[in-house]
């Protein structure tokens, strides 16, 4: 049974950022392949139309740059929005700066970072 591509990226979109990672290494041992490749290749096709997509910016990263004082507030406030384990929680807080959702509207992305900033840390939205 073939499985399309738009139920890979649903499975993808419905994972959380560790699994993210756990399948790009995974894929990365099984095909003997780099993804580092294809992300510096990306910034280098988008060249010119930088100002036209900030500008019509819909999709928002929430990246995670510190956690300030209140560690233990942060890797909570963490697990609420990404709905991660306790341990994954921790290590995402523990290896700031590092992003917790990519993607997401510019509403989600206020709402988590006010969370976030609540909790302690401190937050970057790009």
């Amino acid at each position: 049974m073939a499985v399309s591509k738009e139920d890979i990226l649903e499975t993808i979109g419905n994972m959380s950022v560790l699994e993210i990672v756990d399948l790009i290494e995974a894929m990365e041992e099984k095909f003997g392949v780099t993804a580092a490749a294809a992300v510096a290749a990306a910034p280098a096709a988008a060249g010119g139309g930088e100002a036209e997509a900030a500008e019509e910016q819909t999709e928002f990263d929430v990246i995670l740059s510190s956690f300030g004082d209140n560690k233990v507030g942060v890797i909570k406030a963490v697990r609420g929005i990404t709905g991660l384990g306790l341990k994954e929680a921790k290590e995402v807080v523990e290896g700031a700066p590092s992003p917790l959702k990519e993607g997401v509207s510019k509403d989600e992305a206020d709402d988590m970072k006010s969370k976030l900033e609540e909790a302690g840390a401190s937050v970057e939205i790009k």
